[in-house]
């Protein structure tokens, strides 16, 4: 097999995710309609589908480490995002869900999210089980949604203010970063399954001969990949709490 033969051919469609999708396309048609934001939510499906049956997800089910990452980032970060922004305005949580609004508990979700699943036996468990896979990758989209709520909720009132909201972003960046870091220079593979990938699609030689991507040097990828690409997000929705405290209004100051 080729490089070019791998990405055209490991698309993992399967009926189940398709029909997922499907649904999840016409609850949030019925849910919403036209108060949505519903290039929002097309941005969100695409990624999703990006992140689970592309190549890339054929890469990250145990092959390669950064893939892996890569994925993790989208499900945690991007997905969630999306689909926060295309809920309409008026949208607001009612109990018990209210008990999610409280930022620590959206701090620890973001966070744990990627702490969690990468401690070594969850994150080979998720490599190597299907339905660890499944448990994973929806914890990872409920817990980066609930991360994300405190800043992109849909209503202005129920977002952190902008000071706060920096605060937040800008310790969540420090609290991945040292993962990151602790990833690119570990001296044993944090998921050791990826050290000895089972070639499974007889994709190995490709791996290790055509992209010289040892087992080492993707866990640095991997690690990098946490500590440059997702602070930037981080960095892209703290200058966007600037732009927001910038043009809210400012008080009136009374004259001496």
């Amino acid at each position: 097999m080729t490089t070019y033969q791998f990405f055209t051919t490991a698309w993992t469609w399967n009926s189940i995710g398709l029909s997922l999708v499907i649904l999840s396309c016409v609850a949030y048609w019925l849910a919403f309609g036209r108060q949505g934001r519903p290039l929002y939510f097309a941005g969100a499906i695409v990624v999703f589908l990006l992140a689970m049956v592309s190549p890339l997800s054929a890469l990250a089910d145990g092959y390669v480490f950064s893939a892996h990452m890569v994925q993790h980032i989208l499900l945690v970060l991007i997905v969630p995002a999306l689909l926060l922004l295309s809920l309409p305005r008026s949208f607001s949580l009612g109990p018990p869900l209210t008990y999610f609004n409280h930022p620590l508990i959206g701090w620890i979700a973001g966070v744990g999210a990627m702490w969690l699943w990468h401690a070594p036996a969850l994150c080979n468990a998720a490599a190597t089980s299907r339905i660890v896979l499944a448990i994973q990758t929806t914890s990872l989209l409920i817990m980066g949604s609930v991360f994300w709520w405190q800043v992109l909720a849909p209503r202005e009132a129920q977002r952190l203010s902008p000071p706060a909201g920096i605060v937040y972003l800008f310790t969540a960046c420090t609290a991945c970063s040292v993962l990151g870091i602790i990833l690119t220079f570990a001296p044993v593979s944090i998921c050791p399954v990826y050290q000895q990938p089972v070639d499974r699609l007889g994709i190995l030689s490709i791996i290790r001969g055509d992209w010289g991507l040892t087992s080492d040097r993707d866990q640095q990828i991997g690690g990098l990949l946490m500590w440059v690409p997702m602070c930037a997000i981080y960095a892209a929705a703290i200058l966007a709490q600037m732009a927001r405290w910038h043009s809210s209004p400012q008080p009136e100051q009374s004259n001496a």
